[in-house]
């Protein structure tokens, strides 16, 4: 792809910038992109916000958060689905996947020892391994958030997600 070896291929698909759309945000923006969407949400559900100051609310809070002015409706509020088919209040459960996502990272890091040298070689057994008896043992009898407490053996939290985060792009930008 002419983008210099690994190392390189890894900046480049790991490259942070801010963009319009939510499905191709990279993984520190995305869960802005869900914020933001949630705090609208929120705000047309109280009726502090009325649909038609809905693509105005959006196009102000984008500028606001991501610095970037919306420059066509379809960048802006019509990119999703979600509202159009009445998925009211679908977008955190995005977010809250990524939280239990850092918690369980965090977790099966400690478990298993030299888990990344693992994965790097393709040797994803230790890890499925307790997956299976962490999580996919119990299957639907606990709510997800005693599953991942119960998993992890902490309560759910960001901390994890962000900390996983800062370790990834800080060492990718040196931060």
């Amino acid at each position: 792809i002419g983008v210099g070896g690994p190392e390189a291929f890894y900046k480049a698909v790991n490259r942070v910038h801010s963009g319009y759309i939510r499905t191709e945000a990279d993984e520190v923006h995305y869960n802005l992109h869900i914020m933001m969407r949630f705090d609208l949400e929120r705000a047309f559900m109280r009726g502090d916000l009325a649909v038609r100051d809905i693509e105005a609310a959006w196009n102000d809070r984008f500028l606001a958060d991501f610095g970037v002015a919306v420059d066509r409706p379809r960048h802006g509020m019509l990119q999703d689905v979600h509202w159009s088919v009445g998925l009211y209040g679908y977008f955190p459960t995005y977010t809250l996947g990524n939280v239990y996502a850092g918690c369980l990272y965090r977790a099966l890091s400690s478990a298993v020892p030299g888990l990344e040298a693992q994965l790097a070689a393709g040797d994803t057994s230790a890890a499925v391994g307790w997956m299976k008896a962490n999580l996919q043992v119990h299957g639907g009898l606990r709510s997800p958030r005693e599953t991942i407490a119960a998993a992890c053996g902490f309560e759910p939290s960001e901390e994890p997600l962000l900390d996983y985060l800062e370790a990834k792009f800080g060492a990718l930008y040196g931060l």
